[in-house]
């Protein structure tokens, strides 16, 4: 879902998916890529450049992905405050 989210607004070469994420390593990032390319969500974009340059970017299934992505969001947004009270208790005033 990280992954989906930092490429909504268009492709992206992995150090800048690495810097938009924060807290990924170099190997994690990479076997994440490659699996969701292995599942069809992400397509990856190698340009023929000196040195080599690679970029990832949501498939149409990736996009597609961004639609309950961005309705989780806006559920956690509404009942963020319930779910943290019922497990937390009523906070202090």
């Amino acid at each position: 879902m990280v992954i989906a989210y930092t490429l909504r607004d268009g492709p992206m070469r992995p150090v800048e998916l690495r810097a938009g994420i924060g807290g990924i390593s170099q190997k994690m990032l990479t076997q994440t890529l490659r699996r969701m390319e292995r599942m069809g969500l992400l397509e990856r974009r190698r340009y023929a450049e000196a040195p080599p340059r690679v970029e990832y970017g949501l498939t149409s299934a990736g996009v597609d992905l961004l639609v309950p992505i961005f309705a989780l969001g806006e559920w956690a947004d509404r009942h963020g405050d319930t779910v943290r009270a019922a497990l937390y208790g009523e906070p202090d005033d």
